[in-house]
């Protein structure tokens, strides 16, 4: 049962290795410009596992060692920041999160909103001459 479990572990593991590497957390620089944008990832790793030895009536007698077991695991890839490089100069610039629910949303409009409404407010001023 062991070797079982180790060969499906080893072959999970070396399957989720060649999908995710240090490229897929700092990816590939891409020239735009003058102008370098460096994409910078978050990798989640998961992975699962179990066995069983059992006997039951359906067995073959002639298998000493039946065994039932699985392995899986799963990546997930979400983009964190991007680098911007221009000249001697870098700044990150984080990507924002999409809002979940309506007041986040409200949350995100209400400084255009509020520009908006100054604006329009604005208009109403008496308007003094010099």
């Amino acid at each position: 049962m062991n070797n079982n479990i180790s060969e499906m572990l080893a072959s999970t593991m070396e399957k989720m290795q060649k999908m995710v590497d240090v490229n897929t957390i700092i990816g590939a620089p891409v020239d735009v410009g003058g102008v370098t944008v460096v994409p910078i990832s978050k990798v989640r790793i998961g992975v699962g596992g179990g066995g069983s030895d059992f006997a039951t009536k359906n067995a073959l007698a002639a298998k000493k060692d039946p065994f039932g077991g699985g392995i899986g695991g799963g990546v997930n890839i979400d983009p964190v920041a991007f680098l911007i490089i221009k000249g001697d100069s870098v700044r990150m610039l984080p990507v924002a999160e999409p809002a979940s629910s309506t007041a986040d949303r409200l949350l995100e409009q209400a400084p255009e909103l509020i520009d908006k409404l100054a604006d329009f407010l604005d208009g109403f001023k008496p308007k003094t001459e010099a």
